[in-house]
């Protein structure tokens, strides 16, 4: 890890679009982020509403197939999450602060600390030490699938920990105090300000719905991140998991997969994970018509079964040669 941060550029390679084309997809819509994000949100309302209703109507079997389907959903805010950090969703600056606001607080996640060690993971992806986002090779188990596919309280220890620690005004672990060393002040004044408005508010929903004798309440919003994360766990961990490190090619570091449209709208399109990286300015939804204009120079393309067949296969081979790198196959003309 660098002591000090230390501007270096990486000569990417990016598949050549129209530069007309490509103007026309950087353009952002307010109706289409809010076609996104309300059709999001509103199915969290539904499921969590059917959630609500059906606790003392229903069997508790029922009850918990509903609860199941809704962290199910509920997961995907992470991509929301991320979308949004990235402003591209909305063409107001309004819109799309106050839903970020809106989906980090939901989704207890700090957009400040995320977003500080995102830049430097789309700069510098899969470049240890500039990215250390996400390092490879990934830790991906049975054991770690089963925990985030039905009830995860590790995962709420720990982002409750992280933001107490950021709302004290503390960081700690080697990416955050690089991200954030004791000179930036400004920086970790905004981490403790979320921080703390993230722990009194889900705190009150809490208390207040519980005074209230709402028990589902807190279950369907304050708890609801740290459950049924199985789906949207195959589908993230699909983005750079057993691909190329050091390498300035997206093609090779990166990977694209084809889902159903129902699951991509879920997973606000990073199944196009390449073209995103390629050109993060583009919009999620309209990532596949980018696709659709590059997918000549990608990697040939599989759906969510065969790239986890294709990274279970690397990963059984890197267990017994750590050196191994699977590079993708390219285009013969690339």
């Amino acid at each position: 890890m660098p002591k000090e941060k230390k501007e270096r550029k990486i000569n990417w390679y990016r598949s050549p679009v129209d530069r007309a084309l490509l103007n026309e997809l950087n353009q952002r819509s307010d109706w289409l982020g809010l076609a996104q994000t309300m059709g999001h949100l509103g199915l969290l309302a539904l499921t969590g509403g059917l959630a609500i209703y059906a606790a003392g109507r229903a069997h508790w079997v029922v009850v918990v197939l509903i609860l199941f389907l809704h962290g199910t959903f509920f997961a995907f805010l992470l991509n929301a999450f991320h979308e949004l950090c990235h402003k591209t969703v909305f063409k107001s600056r309004f819109l799309n602060h106050f839903f970020l606001q809106l989906i980090s607080f939901l989704s207890w996640h700090n957009p400040v600390m995320f977003w500080a060690s995102h830049q430097e993971h789309h700069k510098y992806t899969l470049h240890p030490p500039d990215d250390l986002e996400v390092v490879l090779p990934q830790k991906l188990t049975l054991k770690s699938f089963l925990q985030n596919a039905l009830v995860n309280p590790w995962d709420l220890y720990y982002r409750f920990r992280l933001n107490f620690l950021a709302a004290l005004g503390k960081v700690e672990g080697q990416w955050s105090t690089y991200l954030f060393p004791e000179t930036n002040v400004k920086g970790r004044r905004e981490l403790a300000a979320f921080g703390r408005f993230l722990l009194i508010g889900q705190g009150l929903i809490v208390v207040v719905s519980l005074a209230l004798g709402w028990w589902m309440v807190p279950v369907v919003v304050t708890l609801a991140p740290f459950y049924g994360g199985w789906l949207q766990y195959l589908c993230n961990n699909t983005q750079h998991s057993g691909l190329m490190d050091n390498n300035p090619d997206y093609r090779l570091c990166t990977r694209t997969i084809y889902l159903h449209p129902f699951i991509q709208f879920l997973y606000w399109h990073m199944n196009f994970h390449i073209e995103h990286h390629m050109y993060a300015a583009v919009p999620c939804y309209k990532l596949g018509r980018l696709h659709a204009a590059i997918k000549h120079d990608l990697p040939p393309t599989h759906g969510l079964i065969g790239a986890w067949q294709e990274i279970i296969a690397i990963l059984k081979r890197q267990k017994v040669d750590p050196t191994y790198q699977y590079m993708a196959r390219l285009p013969v003309n690339s």
